[in-house]
């Protein structure tokens, strides 16, 4: 008599899954995991069908247990003394930092939360915890981190990583303006004069003075869009200030711009030195982001201040005068979000240079593969359940395509594994997801060569990476939003003649990627047309867009002259 052949109940249940019997598959997966309380893959696939059986609560509680009993493991690879980490705050907060360091958030996320000590809370542990969590994508865990780090460390600095983190909450428009509002009365309205006087030229005859703050101009993600505007600006039109942390650490900058190192200034003591300046428009490039000079603008240095590039939503600032978008953001009802008037400045928000180390164009890679590989290189807090959802629906028509996810912590493996576990649930096999890390120069203009779609989240779309995407020929499918924050993929993709590439919604968008991809010769004749339309763009009409800003400002500047007058 032959002896029965052993089952997998880790396969069966996915089976069960795959077969859209989500029920049956819980009940094995569960029996399976009382008799393994220490095995996390399978959980995971209980995870999975959980949420396809239509139990949110319990799929939560199950995401939790497999990601911990997943990093436990993790510690262990690492050589974590798992005696210590039971007990050793301290050890827990060394562990995570290094874990941190190199991009392993899930396990960082468990190591820093224990580290945690409520009696004697670290601002720099909880915001490294709380920025854990975020990579990850788990927008509710950080909020609440960032809340508390707020709430014990009143400083705006601090409170700016709850804002960032709102930004990916489902009801964000309404709290990131509450609490951008809410910043703004703790750090900024209690320094902000009743009745500014300016030592201002009071005439339009003369050259504009615009001054420019930001951490850094060449040494971040505003670079691109940013020095083309300040080495376009026509000086006898401005004269340009600059207003940076670190001169000395810039690359070369504009010879005709005035350049200030404020990092050993105060705020109030920056504001000085914008008022001797007697700058007429201000402007952020930075926002609610880690290394904002924000207070500044408080002081109400200049008679006109702006909002832009980098941050598209309020400020919440009373003395903040304007916030520009781009036309295809608009919306009915916005203004209510906003302490600024938005201001809208025509088709794009800012132009944007390629690098000089583009690479050549190449051919659709679906007509030497054989199937399609989408590809999104966005944030994981930008991976909605929403976007999953949708983008699982196109793969499943798909099965032998494949969607390659990137961003530097995509390389944990166990956050690796929640995705798939998270794509699973709806239906998309693990197998057609492939992750990769950060990379730089050539290597990162090497990977879109690899990409036949870019998908764009929704609704927070890509911003730098889409531009990137398409600079580099790739086709970016994005949608219409609800609210000018999900729309902001819009126009990135319309200025370049691509209207195709605009969805409007959910079933809408994934209809048109599955048809655009249907067939290769198609998609690479669609793909032919994406870099040149890009470089004919007006991203590359660098002194036209930054002719009509200079016009903006200078209207700006007559508007407040016409009001003071």
């Amino acid at each position: 008599m032959m002896a029965k052949a052993a089952t997998d109940p880790i396969a069966e249940g996915r089976a069960l899954l795959e077969a859209g019997d989500p029920v049956a598959a819980v009940n094995l997966l569960h029996a399976f995991t009382e008799t393994r309380p220490a095995d996390h893959e399978a959980r995971y696939w209980l995870y999975s069908a959980l949420v396809a059986a239509g139990e949110p609560a319990a799929a939560r509680q199950t995401l939790d247990d497999a990601r911990n009993l997943h990093c436990v493991d993790m510690l262990r690879a690492h050589g974590v003394d798992l005696t210590r980490f039971k007990t050793d705050k301290a050890y827990c907060a060394q562990i995570g930092r290094k874990l941190y360091g190199i991009k392993h958030m899930a396990p960082a996320s468990l190591t820093l939360g224990r580290s945690l000590d409520l009696d004697n809370p670290d601002v720099q542990t909880m915001i490294s915890y709380g920025l854990s969590l975020q990579h990850q994508g788990r927008t509710d865990e950080a909020i609440n981190v960032f809340s508390a780090a707020a709430e014990a460390f009143p400083h705006p600095a601090v409170h700016e990583f709850l804002l960032y983190a709102l930004f990916h909450a489902p009801d964000r428009m309404r709290r990131v303006s509450d609490e951008a509002r809410r910043w703004s009365d703790l750090y900024a309205a209690p320094l902000t004069p009743a009745n500014p006087t300016f030592a201002n030229e009071r005439t339009t005859d003369r050259p504009l003075r615009i001054g420019y703050v930001g951490p850094s101009f060449t040494r971040s993600q505003v670079a691109q869009f940013l020095l083309p505007v300040l080495e376009a600006h026509d000086p006898k039109a401005v004269e340009v200030f600059l207003y940076c942390a670190d001169p000395a650490a810039e690359d070369a900058l504009p010879a005709g711009c005035t350049v200030r190192g404020i990092a050993p200034l105060s705020d109030q003591e920056v504001a000085a030195l914008i008022r001797k300046d007697t700058i007429d428009v201000l402007v952020d490039v930075w926002g609610h982001t880690a290394g904002s000079r924000l207070p500044v603008f408080a002081w109400r240095p200049a008679p006109v201040q702006v909002a832009w590039i980098n941050f598209v939503q309020t400020t919440g600032l009373a003395c903040m005068d304007y916030i520009l978008h781009a036309d295809s953001m608009k919306v009915d009802g916005t203004d209510e979000f906003f302490t600024e008037e938005i201001w809208h400045i025509g088709p794009i928000v800012a132009p944007s240079r390629p690098s000089t180390d583009r690479l050549p164009g190449v051919p659709t890679p679906a007509l030497k593969n054989g199937y399609v590989t989408y590809g999104s290189f966005n944030n994981p807090a930008k991976l909605s359940e929403i976007t999953i959802a949708a983008w699982s629906l196109i793969l499943r028509q798909r099965p032998e395509d494949r969607l390659i996810l990137k961003y530097g912590p995509f390389i944990d493996p166990v956050l690796q594994r929640v995705t798939r576990a998270r794509f699973a649930a709806y239906g998309t096999a693990p197998e057609q997801l492939e992750f990769r890390g950060h990379t730089t120069g050539p290597d990162y203009w090497r990977e879109f060569q690899d990409i036949d779609l870019a998908l764009d989240p929704s609704p927070c779309p890509g911003g730098t990476t889409s531009c990137d995407a398409l600079a580099n020929g790739v086709p970016v499918l994005t949608q219409w939003g609800d609210d000018f924050y999900s729309r902001i993929g819009v126009p990135v993709v319309l200025p370049c003649g691509l209207p195709e590439l605009i969805a409007d919604g959910w079933d809408d968008y994934v209809e048109k990627a599955v048809a655009l991809t249907a067939d290769p010769l198609a998609l690479d004749a669609l793909r032919s047309r994406v870099r040149p339309g890009f470089d004919a763009s007006p991203y590359r009409d660098e002194v036209g867009f930054t002719r009509n800003l200079e016009g903006i400002f200078r209207q700006m500047q007559a508007r407040w002259l016409a009001e003071t007058a």
